[in-house]
């Protein structure tokens, strides 16, 4: 159910997924990728179950659903090298920040740059803007 494009159905299904897992139910393998992602993020604890709540970013708040999907998304191409090559741009951005974690937010921006370029200019997701995103970003951090 993860994928939709229903912003409620997507958001419950990740509410369901925490609270799952904080009754300590059995989780399929997409749930315990979220919880995943969740737990390392104590600040969207409680904004999780408010799934009606909208985020104001031009105000400085960030999105707790769309930042979880987001690094949802990076691990998911990361677990399948696509685009080619990413896996060993991780690796130099992870080596270079010190930490996975660290490493997901800055590639997440790229991401989202890619998204946002998308939606703006009505125009099919550029996958080399995003890679040469990446790349500037592996060679800023060496």
């Amino acid at each position: 159910m993860l994928y939709t494009q229903d912003r409620t159905q997507q958001r419950q299904f990740l509410a369901n997924a925490w609270q799952k897992f904080l009754d300590k139910k059995i989780l399929d393998p997409l749930e315990n990728q979220l919880t995943q992602i969740i737990k390392i993020h104590p600040e969207y604890h409680a904004l999780i179950q408010h799934i009606e709540s909208d985020y104001y970013p031009e105000q400085g708040e960030v999105n707790p659903f769309l930042h979880i999907n987001l690094h949802l998304a990076l691990r998911e191409q990361l677990s399948i090298n696509q685009p080619d090559g990413i896996n060993q741009l991780y690796q130099t951005i992870v080596s270079t920040v010190g930490n996975p974690h660290d490493a997901e937010h800055k590639m997440m921006d790229c991401i989202a740059e890619m998204i946002f370029s998308s939606q703006t200019n009505n125009s099919p997701i550029n996958q080399q803007a995003y890679l040469n995103c990446l790349k500037t970003l592996a060679q800023q951090t060496n």
